[in-house]
């Protein structure tokens, strides 16, 4: 039988697009879509000097304004309409997603399917809202404190931070309601390819430090080369774990209803061996580039102390490769945790009268599914930990600028797999519609 790439491979073509319509559309307001988010990253906030702006971020370089810039496709480092990018829905998410292990109420709402839903997708808008202004404001205030005698902020003030707060809260905002639209209109997941879009629009340009470094001798080419090659070989590491499975084999006891008998049949219940995805890398990195973005503002008057443990918690250095394991492999534990509830799943499963063969239905199938879950997640957090650790080595020890990181490769393979993957179900659906036409005009002819 053939693998599900092999299919995917077999049926994916240009041709079988161009004759599905609705398909068609959907691509063209995903692309059109996407165009309007790139260019709200070029759209400066106003009452900034971008001179003086563009100076300080070389100084305050390779921190956690970093990675924010890299998942926003340039738009911080431009102090762009868009610079909070999509980060507060998404931490406005996860913490709604908390919320809901801990409040009864909420919990009730998740399980009364589409309408609890729309209710929590509301609460989760507003708390967006929230996580925006109080950003928005937090930026506003660090700008008017950067750059020393070259101010940043033309006029600082009480208007400049209001206008800051209404300008990056719209942007977000904005960005949010594109990516709601590009899932329901669309295809793929709206907030995933606005991340996506971000990450590869920064390619020529780090393709082209990197081409320039191996023109002036800075870099040697058979390391280009080499880097090229790893990378490749890293890419098709991640497709092979983010498709890897632990299928739990399921039965359905045979039952009689009238004179019909139902069930019998036997499925698998997939646990796949990443369920965290790429939380466990953002949440990691921010947390420990944090205190450096921070001291990095007034480095000068810093205790030699403190300067000591900044240098040391700087990417690339031993100590830092520590703790990012460390925390990718907590957060992907937690995150686990509260994205795969067991003892929900066996309580649907025993609903719908799904065993695991010799094994109770109930108290002990949540405890079988725990005890699984737990030891695949230990994989998933290592391989994590591997993808997002070697890049972070490598590239600084070698001092490549092509230096993309872990992270921002999981995303880009990850969003890719999905959206392909929705185009493959968009095609097979239409193949489905096709076969179903088919059939009526020879019905109709006989």
């Amino acid at each position: 039988m053939a693998s599900a790439a092999e299919q995917l491979a077999a049926n994916f073509n240009f041709g079988s697009i161009s004759k599905a319509k609705e398909l068609r559309s959907r691509i063209f307001f995903t692309l059109g879509a996407l165009i309007v988010a790139r260019l709200g990253s070029y759209i400066p906030m106003p009452g900034i000097d971008p001179a003086a702006l563009a100076l300080q971020m070389q100084q305050t370089g390779g921190g956690m304004l970093d990675i924010f810039n890299t998942l926003s496709g340039g738009a911080v480092g431009r102090m762009a309409v868009f610079a909070l990018g999509i980060m507060p829905y998404i931490s406005a998410s996860i913490i709604i997603q908390l919320m809901t292990t801990v409040f009864p109420e909420l919990e009730a709402l998740k399980k009364e399917g589409e309408a609890g839903r729309k209710i929590i997708n509301q609460y989760t808008r507003y708390f967006t809202v929230a996580l925006a202004m109080i950003q928005a404001y937090g930026i506003a205030l660090g700008l008017e404190h950067l750059g020393g005698q070259s101010h940043i902020v033309i006029h600082p003030g009480f208007f400049f931070r209001i206008g800051a707060v209404i300008t990056l809260t719209g942007g977000t905002m904005l960005l949010m309601w594109i990516g709601e639209q590009i899932t329901s209109r669309g295809v793929g997941n709206g907030i995933s390819l606005i991340i996506f879009s971000g990450i590869v629009a920064r390619f020529p340009t780090l393709l082209g430090q990197t081409l320039e470094q191996a023109r002036t001798g800075a870099t040697n080419p058979l390391l280009i080369i080499f880097f090229a090659v790893f990378t490749a070989a890293l890419v098709g590491f991640i497709v092979f774990m983010e498709r890897a499975q632990r299928r739990l084999f399921v039965t359905y006891p045979k039952r009689q209803v009238g004179n019909k008998v139902y069930g019998g049949d036997s499925s698998h219940l997939p646990l796949k061996l990443n369920v965290s995805g790429v939380i466990p890398p953002i949440f990691a990195s921010s947390i420990l580039l944090l205190p450096t973005t921070v001291a990095s503002f007034n480095a000068q008057n810093l205790p030699e102390w403190l300067q000591l443990v900044v240098t040391y918690l700087s990417r690339g250095q031993p100590l830092y490769l520590f703790l990012y394991a460390a925390l990718i492999l907590f957060f992907a534990f937690f995150y686990t945790s509260i994205v795969f509830n067991p003892e929900e799943t066996a309580e649907n499963l025993k609903k719908y009268g799904g065993v695991f063969p010799g094994i109770r239905p109930g108290k002990k199938s949540a405890q079988f599914i725990d005890y699984t879950l737990t030891r695949i997640t230990v994989i998933g957090a290592l391989y994590l930990a591997f993808v997002c650790l070697i890049p972070e080595f490598m590239f600084y020890k070698y001092n490549l600028s092509f230096s993309l990181g872990g992270t921002s490769i999981l995303i880009v393979v990850s969003v890719t797999m999905d959206t392909v993957a929705q185009i493959q179900s968009h095609l097979v659906a239409q193949q489905y519609e096709g076969l179903l036409k088919k059939s009526k005009l020879r019905g109709a002819r006989r």
